[in-house]
């Protein structure tokens, strides 16, 4: 697997992508530059606009990204001395 991405190894499913909250924060973070920083200006095309739409989107999968993980089932065994928590 790349490297860039971040992911987990699960013993039930495989890899699962953990990246949500990061990907999300990029977005609010690329769409406010784009909005507030930026002055480009086309025919028929708004920057600023594209910004607002970014963070929109970031926002969106932010909430949505922490609520699908606070709404995770979690299971804790012992293991040796060390917690192990699954997920459903």
């Amino acid at each position: 697997m790349s490297g860039n991405l971040d992911l987990h190894k699960t013993e039930r499913n495989g890899f699962v992508r953990t990246g949500g909250i990061g990907g999300s924060l990029f977005l609010v973070a690329l769409g406010a530059i784009l909005y507030f920083a930026v002055s480009a200006e086309a025919e028929g095309f708004s920057i600023n606009t594209v910004g607002l739409i970014l963070m929109i989107v970031g926002v969106i999968g932010l909430v949505l990204t922490l609520i699908m993980t606070a709404s995770a089932e979690k299971t804790e065994r012992e293991s040796g001395g060390v917690t192990i928590v699954e997920r459903d």
